[in-house]
């Protein structure tokens, strides 16, 4: 039997080992969540919420334990767990009270006696999810596609095994049927597999741009949908006027933010010439002066999800200061042996530089220097990704324009580093993905949108 091992990123000692599901085991859990689609998809939405509700109830009443689990298995600070845990009890509420709303029936005057437009559940969901955010990620799709009447299956990452049965756990303990949410313990290679059995309707994936090009190819030739939430490298643009103690206090919060593994997190600081030196010294007492340690402590860092990854940022910041990029702070693998990487910040960056060039999944700021605001968008939509970008001024009908119509991103902030809610649209332009998870938008990508017209 095929086995996974969990490996505490913090101290390097093993967690526990988990059997896969071979592949009979898998195709009889897919025809399971088929039949209770069968019926789930006709109950109440009522009924559903009653049960998203008490998910929520649950999330909540047992937060500590999910979030030491996170800790556990990729190295998450127990308070932003904590946190994590929490939003998604927000984003199950959310959907239990909004769900029906989102989806009732529009009436639209047409010369038939009666037309109008419909929402229906598409059937079987697979989402394949990232470890960086073990119960956010999830919730943010399964609340809304249990709400509008889907099952889900779940490939959680291979490092946060048990974080993915907690998550399968809460909404059995809620009272959804036993096969309306399903974990799968299994690897890469047999993703293929599942896309390809007509009992999936459709697929979404967060992560990387390659593991989301791999399973929207795959849907491709089976004609399924798919919505992707895949990387970024988000700008946070500093201008002449902005108030740079909040500029520094958000863009360092940002940057350290899990650790540095965020999508989300700002990664390209580009500061205008007037405040360059004022805006890093700022910011550089701002990330030398995080605590990094111990994860289950009050600290800022924890350590990265594995070791590997941890070396690849490594390699990353060192490429980019061989192509001369300059090391401002940190950039030095500590003497632990759990996979910590400290703030670092990368000064005098420049295109061709991994550091300006690519993602970098970690603590790590690149800090770029301009002349002008529009060198500052230029640069800023410089970049294959197109996630999430902010604006700092004190001008707010100026930090509006930017955002709004400058930034080629799905996701534009102004004096606010960025981050997702439940009420707002979520996801990203070009090779950052498509699609759109939360709000109303998010519900209904996983719906039939069906024209009635009756004469």
């Amino acid at each position: 039997m095929a086995t996974i091992k969990t490996i505490n990123p913090a101290t390097n000692k093993e967690i526990n080992t988990y059997e896969l599901h071979s592949d009979k085991e898998v195709s009889d859990i897919l025809n399971k969540c088929q039949d209770v689609y069968g019926s789930f998809r006709k109950t109440s939405f009522a009924h559903r919420a009653s049960m998203m509700l008490r998910a929520a109830d649950i999330l909540e009443e047992r937060k500590e334990k999910y979030a030491e689990t996170m800790t556990q298995e990729m190295g998450k600070t127990y308070a932003s767990a904590i946190g994590e845990v929490e939003k998604c009890a927000w984003v199950c509420r959310y959907y239990a009270e909004k769900a029906e709303e989102f989806l009732s029936d529009e009436i639209v005057d047409t010369e038939a006696t009666k037309s109008m437009i419909c929402y229906r559940p598409m059937g079987v969901v697979l989402a394949v999810m990232p470890w960086n955010y073990p119960f956010w990620q999830v919730f943010r799709f399964a609340a809304p596609a249990l709400m509008a009447g889907n099952v889900g299956i779940l490939k959680h990452a291979s490092n946060v095994p048990q974080s993915a049965l907690y998550i399968e756990e809460v909404f059995r303990d809620a009272g959804f049927p036993e096969y309306a949410f399903k974990t799968l313990i299994i690897g890469s290679k047999q993703v293929n597999a599942i896309i390809d059995n007509p009992i999936i309707k459709a697929a979404t994936l967060t992560g990387s741009e390659y593991a989301g090009a791999a399973v929207a190819a795959r849907c491709g030739e089976k004609i399924k949908k798919t919505v992707l939430e895949l990387g970024g490298s988000d700008p946070y643009i500093v201008l002449e006027d902005a108030d740079l103690d909040l500029a520094a206090e958000q863009c360092s919060k940002s940057r350290l933010l899990n650790t540095g593994q965020s999508c989300i997190g700002a990664k390209r600081f580009i500061v205008l010439d007037d405040v360059y030196d004022a805006f890093l010294e700022k910011f550089t007492n701002k990330m030398r002066n995080a605590l990094m340690g111990d994860p289950m402590q009050a600290v800022e860092l924890g350590p990265m999800a594995r070791h590997d990854l941890r070396d690849e940022v490594h390699q990353q910041v060192i490429d980019s200061i061989e192509a001369g990029a300059e090391l401002t702070l940190g950039g030095k693998i500590p003497d632990d042996e759990g996979a910590y990487y400290p703030a670092t910040i990368l000064t005098n960056v420049k295109p061709g530089m991994p550091a300006y060039d690519e993602e970098i999944f970690g603590p790590v700021a690149s800090v770029i220097r301009v002349k002008s605001e529009a060198e500052a968008i230029r640069i800023a939509n410089d970049t294959s990704f197109g996630l999430g970008g902010c604006v700092f001024t004190r001008d707010i009908e100026r930090g509006e324009r930017i955002a709004k119509d400058e930034l080629d991103v799905g996701c534009a902030f102004v004096n606010q580093f960025v981050k997702s809610d439940p009420r707002l649209p979520f996801g990203g332009t070009k090779i950052s993905g498509y699609g759109r998870e939360l709000s109303y938008y998010g519900i209904r990508e996983f719906v039939n949108i069906k024209t009635l017209y009756i004469k």
